[in-house]
């Protein structure tokens, strides 16, 4: 038995272990690198052609980016997930590819004048669509024979939709050991994420630190304060923008925003429309809203129960962050610089990509002018 770390070793992103039993090769996860991290995502420093297994822990980018990237230089083997990470994989892992192939034409409208060879994009929506392909699902709890003295088993780690910790019992001639990937953790008492679920014994756990060096608070409600903020920009004419986290982060705030609405915390305007101007947040939050038997807590699950279903666009059919009243936009108003909801001083909140180059937040910025940013417990505002 042999484990290499290739990735988020004395990083952050990047997340790619390989474990090495009775001759098969199995990865445990493959992301992209990110930030101070970022070195060159195109060298992998293994061979493709030789791994026989990918194991998913969750959907981010920073663990499941470079798979299209494997599938591209060689790799036919399986990628094993849970059933909600493979359909979040879906959509995250298209919109990287359209986001590789967009930097790359651009870099090369740049590059022509200046006499620069062309760049190729790191991998290709094709290559995004054949990974796919490969996926493998199942659900927490399942035990898998993944190969000859491999057994794993995944463990909601509570992290994101999806997420898990991964059990693997390793047999190589008359020894077994068990080693425990404990992927990103989440914290408990979440809204719509379950509680971590915990492991009782391993011999070797491979553990995520990012937070390990400290303690955290007890998680705090954003529902009043951004309440708050909402209301006294409503009461001034002016719109909210939130920046945020397409996948996991904006269902939060919806949830937040349907909270707002069913207890009446915003005074000003009860009835503001909400936008979510993000094509893979709403591609996202239409998951969030499908078969969550399994994965969603019991509040929430209790919360999709009493929403009611709705086939009109302005409020689609129902989920953990949709109320009676909260009905959701899927893109903004472009006819004129302020949406016609605006004009008649109705509340307008958007989310958007939290890197505003890469997605909508720059057009919806100039196209309603906000008074407001939130950006979680800090907000600036108002501003002109």
């Amino acid at each position: 038995m042999k484990l290499t770390f290739f990735g988020a070793a004395k990083a952050v992103t990047g997340s790619c272990h390989c474990l090495e039993v009775n001759g098969k090769k199995i990865l445990i996860d493959c992301g992209l690198q990110q930030g101070r991290d970022e070195r060159d995502n195109r060298v992998l420093d293994f061979a493709p052609g030789y791994i026989d297994y990918v194991i998913v822990t969750h959907a981010h980018i920073d663990h499941s980016g470079r798979i299209p990237l494997l599938v591209k230089q060689g790799f036919h083997g399986t990628i094993v997930a849970t059933r909600l990470t493979g359909e979040l994989m879906s959509i995250m892992l298209r919109d990287s590819a359209h986001i590789q192939e967009s930097d790359a034409q651009w870099q090369n409208q740049k590059g022509r004048r200046a006499g620069k060879p062309i760049v190729e994009p790191l991998y290709t929506m094709a290559d995004a669509e054949a990974a796919m392909k490969l996926v493998t699902t199942y659900e927490y709890g399942d035990t898998v024979d993944l190969c000859e003295g491999v057994r794993i088993r995944f463990v909601d780690a509570g992290h994101l939709l999806g997420s898990a910790s991964v059990e693997l019992w390793l047999t190589e001639g008359d020894v077994t050991r068990k080693i425990v990937f404990s992927g990103d953790l989440g914290n408990v008492d979440q809204p719509i994420i379950r509680d971590p679920q915990y492991i009782g014994e391993a011999d070797y756990v491979v553990m995520e630190s990012t937070y390990g060096d400290r303690l955290h608070e007890p998680p705090e409600s954003y529902t009043g304060a951004l309440a708050e903020i909402i209301d006294e920009t409503f009461s001034k004419g002016g719109n909210v923008i939130i920046p945020s986290f397409a996948v996991g982060r904006t269902q939060e705030l919806l949830y937040f925003m349907r909270e707002m609405k069913d207890e009446g915390l915003v005074k000003t305007h009860p009835d503001f429309q909400v936008c979510v101007d993000s094509p893979l947040a709403n591609e996202a939050t239409r998951i969030f809203s499908s078969n969550l038997h399994g994965y969603l807590d019991e509040a929430a699950i209790e919360a999709l129960k009493a929403a009611p279903s709705s086939s009109s666009p302005a409020s689609p059919s129902p989920s953990p962050a949709r109320s009676p009243r909260l009905s959701i936009w899927t893109k903004l108003p472009r006819s004129s610089s302020r949406p016609p909801v605006c004009a008649t001083r109705a509340g307008y909140v958007t989310t958007s990509s939290i890197i505003c180059g890469a997605g909508s937040a720059p057009s919806s910025l100039w196209a309603i002018r906000p008074r407001a940013v939130w950006a979680g417990p800090c907000w600036r505002g108002p501003s002109r």
